[in-house]
């Protein structure tokens, strides 16, 4: 589960595993600091630095306050649930061209995180959309 490499092994019936010590905290993400992000655990307060590694590409979805699930294995971090939906602003997309009205029809946008997704294209640079961070995709607008 640490290092994410996979194996076969054939088991005899009968044999018995030591179970995971896994648990599970609610993280607050706070600030990025170098190669290394800062979560707070909600609970308690503590506050806990990851490596790029652990966070993983939930950092292309990951701003400041978002409250995420951490995995733990032994009190090491090993994985970083974000939220199934997240609001994020954009911060750079091509205006929209009047006529432009294909069925279908996507453009890009760049979100504050500096992650690019597709959009269709009435929406416009300084909107707020909502994300579904399992897909990595754009859900709909979302009005302040």
């Amino acid at each position: 589960m640490i290092s994410g490499t996979q194996f076969e092994k054939t088991y005899r019936s009968g044999e018995k595993f030591e179970e995971a010590s896994l648990e599970e905290h609610e993280m607050e993400y706070l600030y990025a600091e170098q190669n290394s992000y800062c979560f707070m655990n909600t609970s308690n307060y503590e506050q806990e630095f990851l490596s790029k590694e652990q966070v993983g590409d939930a950092i292309e979805l990951l701003k400041e306050n978002t409250v995420c699930t951490a995995l733990f294995f032994n009190g090491k971090a090993i994985g970083l649930t974000l939220p199934n939906f997240v609001n994020l602003r954009i911060v750079k997309s091509d205006p929209w061209a009047k006529g432009d009205t294909a069925t279908g029809s996507t453009k890009p946008a760049t979100l504050e995180t500096g992650y690019e997704v597709q959009v269709p294209p009435f929406v416009e640079e300084g909107q707020l959309v909502k994300i579904d961070t399992r897909t990595r995709s754009y859900v709909e607008r979302v009005s302040e």
